[in-house]
Formats: C-alpha cells, structure tokens, sequence
C-alpha cells in the first residue's frame, strides 16, 4: 500500500501561487537543466517572462534551439543554449567551465532534468545506471563545479541568497534507501529494475539538497527538493502502453509542475525554505524519513566526490 504522503501529495488543494506572483528578476542570471520541454520549458518561460536572464542547459542543441524560438515566440526574450549532457561527467565539467567563462555570478539553479525507466541496459558513458547517473550523480557534479558563481550570487543579492532547486518526485517515497550496489551495472541493479531504480534515483536527489543546505546554507545557498506532482510530460516516454494509460489518469497539466519550483526558486518566501521539501502546488511537506538521516546524506555526499575526484 502506497505511504499516505504519496496520496495526499497526488491530489493536492487548489494552488494559492501563480507565474503572476513571481517578482521581477531583472538582474539574475538562471540556469534551467532540461528546459527544452515540459515543466523546465514553462519553469523557463516564467522566468523569461519577469525578465531573468536565463540558460537552458540540455544535451540536444537542435531541440533547444527550436525550444529556443518557441519560448522568444511567446514571451520576447531570448534564453541562451548551454551544451550539457549529464548522463557524462566531463560533458558536466565542460557545461559549467563553458558558463563560468560567461558569467561570474549564478543566482538560482534548476536542477530539473531527468530520465525516467529507460531500458534496463542503458548506462551513462561513465558506466552508472542511466537514471542515478542523469537524475543525482550529473547534477551533484554540475552543482558542485557552479558553486563559485552560487556564492557570488547570494552575496550580490538583496536577500543575500542563492537557490539551488532540485527536482524530485513523489516517486522517492518509493525508496527506502540508497543501494550503494546497484549505481553501477550488477546482479542487484538488475535486480531492482526500472521503477525501483527510478525512485531511488529522486530519492537521491531529496537527499542531495538537503545535504546541500546542511553545509553551505550558512553561506547563503537556499537547496530545496520537491515533488513537482504528477505531470503530463515527456519522462513518460519510456513508459508501455498499459502503464502510461494508468499513470495517465493521475496527471495534472504541465504548466502546474513549474509552479512549487518557481515558488521556491523566485520568491522572497523562497529565501526561507533552506532544507525543506516541498510538494504540490508550492507548499512545504516532509518527503521521505531518510531524507532527514545525516548518516545517509553524508554518506552519499562521499560516494558522490569519490566518484568525481578523478574526472
């Protein structure tokens, strides 16, 4: 039986936030991981829209490029292509040299990728599970090798903050740990399989950002993690038939996905929130009970540099 938190949070209240409530951004410079579709192309339109100066960064140059357009098209601002591919940890070495030669300052990160269920067999080009590799281990790396430009950025703000908003998912609820056994390809990863290894995956996302805000919240960096709610997106594209039909009958609209994330990335309430999880439409829950295990961010902190120390 699924835990009730995956319930409530399926079928939340009416949202009391809107894009209409985010203030003007003009001045910040934002980054948007996976913005050439669903809810990080809305999350990215928002921001477009309250004049944030903003980068999209994915893998697909031809795809944003048209996400590009679409997004000037609506909103008559340009949002700027930054090549990163997060299933290969030089290529999240290489986006965020590529940014830091640009700007010296980054004032909120959108850790919104993600992959979901793909075939079994796909790894990333480091050798990890597809999925712990895009979802956790990419944007670990990418965050950690931006953490210079985060820290410039809270100093530079009026709030003397800078967000770093990872997306989870109800899906962590799933997980009842991290199984250190299964992030490269074994007997237990196989074991597991997709869904399992899905949940996991944002389990470890929910635990990052909280380890996040444990050791540089006193420096001004504000880490949430949140379930965006069940969506109508493209990560169902790895999904059968008969699956996508029954989870198509949970989904909310797109748009609605951007909203806890902009309300977390954007808001002067947002500077408060270092550490929470939050749930739909922009509220605070409680996730997870091993995300508040120190044990168990400190531990995956440890796995996550000892992967990256050689790259």
């Amino acid at each position: 039986m699924p835990p009730l938190s995956l319930i409530k949070e399926a079928f939340p209240p009416k949202p009391t936030f809107s894009v209409d409530d985010i203030p003007d951004l003009s001045g910040k410079v934002i980054i948007v991981t996976g913005a050439n579709t669903g809810v990080g192309k809305e999350t990215a339109k928002a921001l477009l829209n309250h004049n944030a100066k903003v980068y999209i960064a994915t893998r697909s140059q031809e795809k944003t490029e048209k996400a590009i357009q679409d997004l000037k098209n609506e909103t008559g601002k340009e949002a700027i292509f930054l090549k990163l591919d997060l299933a290969n940890l030089k290529s999240s070495k290489a986006a965020a040299e590529e940014y830091l030669s640009k700007e010296t300052e980054l004032h909120v990160l959108f850790n919104n990728a993600g992959v979901m269920a793909p075939p079994m067999d796909d790894l990333t080009a480091d050798g990890y599970d597809l999925q712990f590799g895009t979802n956790t281990l990419g944007h670990f790396y990418f965050t950690k090798l931006l953490l210079p430009a985060l820290l410039k950025g809270a100093k530079s703000s009026p709030d003397g903050t800078a967000r770093v908003v990872n997306t989870s998912s109800s899906a962590s609820l799933m997980a009842s740990k991290i199984n250190f056994d299964t992030l490269k390809d074994s007997p237990a990863r196989r074991k597991s399989g997709p869904n399992q290894l899905y949940a996991q995956s944002k389990l470890g996302n929910a635990i990052f950002a909280k380890e996040l805000a444990r050791r540089y919240g006193d420096q001004g960096i504000v880490s949430t993690g949140l379930n965006p709610g069940n969506l109508t997106s493209d990560l169902q594209r790895h999904l059968g038939r008969i699956e996508t039909k029954v989870v198509g009958l949970l989904l909310h609209p797109t748009p609605m996905g951007a909203l806890t994330q902009l309300w977390a990335g954007t808001t002067q309430e947002g500077a408060t929130l270092n550490g929470k999880y939050l749930i739909p439409w922009a509220r605070v829950g409680t996730g997870n009970p091993v995300i508040q295990d120190e044990k168990a961010g400190a531990d995956l902190w440890k796995w996550f540099e000892d992967q990256v120390a050689d790259i």
